[in-house]
């Protein structure tokens, strides 16, 4: 199996037409916006702003669960954690023993949930609209980083696909010889350390093969040329924009509202 028919097809979402450059710069402008206080009104303006953006990515709110739901879970347990361990101000809420919870506390558990949502999605967002090659191109050519460790990064994450496709083959192959089908959970863990060791193997074989070939033709010998050139557009523009929108609004509406409360302050 290639891994042209493994690697994902390039999206035809309006932001995966902008320069990776220019999500990851408006990305960094919402987070570090977002980092400077801790309070819901900013998170949740900034959350509902970048929920808007869902579909500039190709994103509906199912693909979003099913490829978010780790930073969810994430941000409700450290919610949960802050409004545990937070300073108990304000009127009693719940009181077990030493689980206790007070206004004060959850309203600083929803803020470091929100704030955690909020500081993810844009993550999530690029991801979703962007080409490996495209941000491998972008890196090299505008950021001028050592296009070796560039590209031989972008090969690498090429090749996740058909690790995870030889990880199937080989689990049928050995369930076919009856390896790893008994023995409980010792025994199943045991079959798993061995398929992954097997797998190990095979992973670096194939990494010293493709660095002989990418060496055989003269892979980092000299200047070089890109079969695609990466340009900045006015789109990009617009993505740089609409990330400076979404952090003044983010921060703004806080100040406003009377919740900003900066870090370092």
């Amino acid at each position: 199996m290639s891994v042209d028919v493994l690697a994902r097809p390039r999206s035809s979402a309006w932001l995966a037409g902008a320069n990776p450059l220019a999500k990851l710069g408006a990305g960094m402008l919402v987070t570090i916006a977002l980092l400077t206080s801790v309070d819901a009104v900013s998170a949740t303006v900034a959350l509902v702003l970048e929920c808007a953006l869902l579909p500039l990515a190709g994103l509906g709110v199912r693909l979003l669960l099913l490829r978010g739901w780790p930073i969810l879970m994430a941000a409700l347990v450290g919610g949960y954690g802050t409004a545990l361990l937070a300073p108990k101000t304000g009127e009693l809420l719940l009181a077990a023993g030493p689980v206790t919870f007070t206004t004060g506390s959850v309203e600083a558990g929803v803020a470091i949930a929100l704030r955690g949502l909020a500081i993810a999605l844009p993550g999530i967002l690029v991801l979703a609209s962007t080409d490996p090659t495209d941000l491998a191109d972008a890196l090299a050519q505008k950021l001028r980083l050592p296009h070796r460790f560039v590209l031989g990064a972008l090969a690498a994450m090429r090749l996740v696909g058909l690790l995870v496709a030889e990880w199937q083959v080989l689990g049928m192959a050995r369930r076919a010889r009856g390896v790893g089908g008994a023995g409980g959970f010792w025994g199943h863990l045991k079959a798993s350390l061995g398929q992954a060791m097997a797998l190990l193997i095979q992973a670096i074989r194939r990494a010293t093969r493709l660095a002989v070939t990418m060496e055989a033709k003269g892979f980092g010998a000299g200047p070089r040329t890109w079969a695609r050139e990466s340009r900045f557009t006015a789109r990009d523009a617009w993505v740089a924009g609409g990330g400076l929108v979404i952090a003044a609004a983010a921060v703004g509406a806080a100040v406003v509202v009377g919740t900003w409360n900066p870090v370092f302050g």
